[in-house]
């Protein structure tokens, strides 16, 4: 599984590179959402590629990462005014008597305090860091796929669900059900992902991708008997150094008044590397010379995709312990 990315999170990118055209509307649309549901997903360096905006819709979507920001930061400052007031009231009351009801309020208050204060920096930071364009399950991230002959670039979630599928299955919503379709499987492109696969193909270009393994694993040795499991997170990058043009299924997904633009990356059985790193799934690399091949699929010959994913990419996958 690829649990988390760093990728081109700048559309520009995909521009200058690959002559995409940029897919104004949905970004439009994504900004949007987000002021209605603050929980939407989107890495600072995609917010980032529209501080200069060119044009009215990029002066639109710039409002709107201001208005969001602010209103982010206005709730930080609530509520570091809120912490800073209970730490006050905890450290007058330990002048006279100590309890462990005031001694804990005193511990929950100084750590949500350096909490707001780290969050609030973060984003008034203007200068990027690697970890600005990283992603994970739920975030939303840029995709080229093809429309009308022509490379375009569009944002999407970081977790399919399917066109056709219902938003809830009982009374469990389909992404928790799903929570596992950030990927897809090599082995079940003709299954689970039968309508996407040779239908809707996407290109996410990513420089690392980051994964979960157990520490004895990672370390090539059995669990010991008194020993528990413990969870590492691992960074997989290429060692020649350039990026990996991800191969990935799309889906546009309509209900009633909403649409969802989402993706899962395609993963196949690991290179030595990474089996050894203790992980048992990777990503597939496309080559650049088959982009346009992938991204122009034909459901009649789907024998012809296979061919694309088993001529891939096969770079060296150097591994280290994330930060």
């Amino acid at each position: 599984m690829c649990y988390s990315a760093e990728i081109w999170a700048d559309y520009r990118k995909y521009v200058r590179n690959w002559g995409a055209d940029l897919g104004i509307k949905d970004f439009v649309r994504l900004y949007w959402n987000r002021q209605q549901l603050p929980l939407i997903k989107i890495p600072k360096a995609m917010d980032a590629a529209f501080a200069d905006p060119k044009d009215d819709e990029q002066r639109q979507i710039k409002a709107l990462i201001d208005a969001f920001d602010n209103q982010q930061a206005s709730k930080l400052e609530q509520d570091l005014f809120k912490q800073r007031k209970r730490l006050a009231d905890a450290e007058r009351t330990l002048l006279t008597k100590t309890t462990k009801a005031v001694t804990e309020s005193k511990r929950i208050a100084t750590d949500k305090i350096d909490w707001s204060l780290h969050k609030l920096a973060d984003l008034r930071r203007t200068e990027l860091k690697g970890r600005d364009s990283r992603i994970f399950p739920g975030w939303y991230a840029p995709v080229m796929v093809m429309e009308n002959g022509r490379r375009v670039i569009k944002p999407m979630r970081y977790q399919c669900r399917p066109a056709g599928k219902p938003l809830f299955i009982g009374k469990v919503p389909y992404d928790a059900k799903f929570s596992g379709c950030y990927n897809a499987r090599r082995d079940n492109l003709e299954g689970f992902w039968k309508g996407q696969f040779g239908f809707s193909h996407g290109v996410m270009v990513a420089n690392a991708f980051y994964e979960n393994v157990s520490r004895h694993a990672m370390e090539g040795r059995e669990l010991a008997p008194d020993e528990k499991e413990e969870n590492v997170v691992l960074e997989f990058r290429p060692n020649h150094g350039q990026e990996m043009l991800v191969a990935c299924l799309w889906s546009r997904w309509e209900g009633p008044n909403k649409e969802l633009l989402s993706f899962a990356a395609i993963t196949d059985e690991p290179p030595a590397e990474v089996a050894a790193a203790g992980h048992d799934r990777c990503i597939i690399p496309i080559k650049p010379e088959n982009i346009d091949a992938w991204l122009n699929p034909d459901c009649a010959n789907l024998a012809a995709q296979y061919a694309i994913l088993d001529d891939r990419d096969r770079p060296y996958y150097e591994h280290r312990m994330a930060a």
